[in-house]
């Protein structure tokens, strides 16, 4: 007589976390993979403007230090819940440049900066020139410019103050 196996209920429920584990991990990684089919990857494109104060800023093509380029705009409400953790990183590493993409006049960027309290290197992107060369088509977008010149990590979406700190350091190594 043959022995009879019933399955094991805590294995099939274990097997079933696991499956939607996977399902779960692989939508995240797809979606991470369109959000970034366009944007810049390699040798850091241009970026030359003026900062909201009419200063000239060119990003250099060998920074001494990593860069974190910041893509945000003054309607977008994600952007606004990490700009004070942009701001931090600002004060520490004055290799730290935003872009305001899409945001109306410099000036009307400089009052929305003065009213959140935000005080960092900004270069207003009025037109969407910079992003679009950047293929930055949703903010906000952080690139890490390792000292070599290249794009080291690129962010799309909220990222954490320490995440992107760590970015910085290791993009420094």
């Amino acid at each position: 007589m043959e022995k009879e196996t019933t399955p094991n209920p805590r294995a099939k429920r274990w097997r079933g976390v696991a499956i939607n584990t996977l399902i779960f991990v692989a939508l995240i990684a797809g979606i991470r993979v369109w959000q970034h089919r366009d944007m810049a990857s390699g040798p850091a494109p241009a970026l030359q403007g003026y900062t909201l104060e009419g200063k000239p800023y060119t990003l250099p093509a060998h920074p001494d230090k990593p860069v974190l380029v910041h893509f945000w705009a003054t309607w977008c409400p994600i952007c606004r819940a990490e700009q004070n953790s942009i701001a931090a990183i600002a004060r520490d590493h004055p290799e730290v440049v935003t872009v305001a993409m899409q945001s109306g006049t410099p000036s009307e960027v400089a009052r929305h900066m003065r009213n959140q309290g935000i005080d960092c290197k900004a270069v207003n992107d009025q037109d969407g020139s910079l992003s679009g060369a950047w293929g930055v088509q949703a903010v906000p977008a952080s690139f890490i410019i390792a000292p070599d010149g290249h794009v080291r990590f690129v962010e799309v979406g909220y990222t954490t103050e320490i995440g992107l700190r760590l970015r910085l350091w290791l993009a420094g190594l």
